[in-house]
């Protein structure tokens, strides 16, 4: 009996300091947490810019913008994976684009049925390989960059791309656990990216 009580009492002692070390270290963790999201770098010349869907702000289709306008690829073809209110994601983003004085040539709308980055990216694959695309650039928000990375290398293995990253305001990797925005934004991230490595 008194070998059980020594035994709980000393797991609850190393519970407590696994706690304090936690709490002492929590910012390294957290920010190694954010920072594991965001897998980019700079920008690639391309034959074609990849806007994906899921940005209902306007980042990703400004960041897009901004490379065409920059000279990076002719063309951003903006995925549009989805409605609202019975209109295409991407023919939104397209026209929120040209209210910010961007040229609408500058874009090309491909609506796609699916409802998961693995299946946008099969999707996309395909329109790229039918257009004769040999090389691109994948812009997506910060968060999203390591996982769309790792499922467009799989679904494209033979075709060179780089991935670039549309900052997003409610996101930051060093400090996302500081605002409501930020946790959603990591949990469901993280969520994602978990369900990525088992396949689901």
């Amino acid at each position: 009996m008194f070998k059980a009580v020594r035994r709980l009492g000393s797991f609850t002692l190393i519970l407590f300091l696994a706690a304090i070390a936690l709490a002492a270290t929590h910012t390294i963790w957290l920010r190694w947490l954010g920072e594991y999201l965001v897998s980019a770098g700079p920008p690639c010349k391309a034959d074609m810019i990849v806007v994906l869907a899921g940005d209902n702000e306007g980042n990703r289709i400004l960041k897009g913008g901004d490379l065409v306008r920059e000279g990076w690829a002719p063309k951003a073809l903006v995925s549009g994976a989805g409605t609202v209110y019975g209109l295409n994601e991407g023919d939104l983003a397209i026209q929120f684009a040209v209210r910010k004085g961007y040229p609408v040539e500058a874009f090309y709308s491909l609506p796609s049925p699916a409802r998961s980055t693995r299946g946008e990216a099969e999707f996309i694959v395909r329109e790229l390989r039918r257009t004769g695309v040999h090389r691109f650039m994948l812009v997506t928000s910060d968060y999203h960059t390591h996982r769309s990375s790792l499922v467009y290398r799989k679904a494209a293995p033979d075709l060179p791309f780089c991935v670039v990253a549309a900052a997003d305001p409610d996101f930051s990797a060093d400090s996302w656990w500081r605002n409501r925005e930020g946790r959603k934004t990591a949990f469901f991230e993280w969520c994602k990216t978990i369900a990525n490595v088992f396949g689901i």
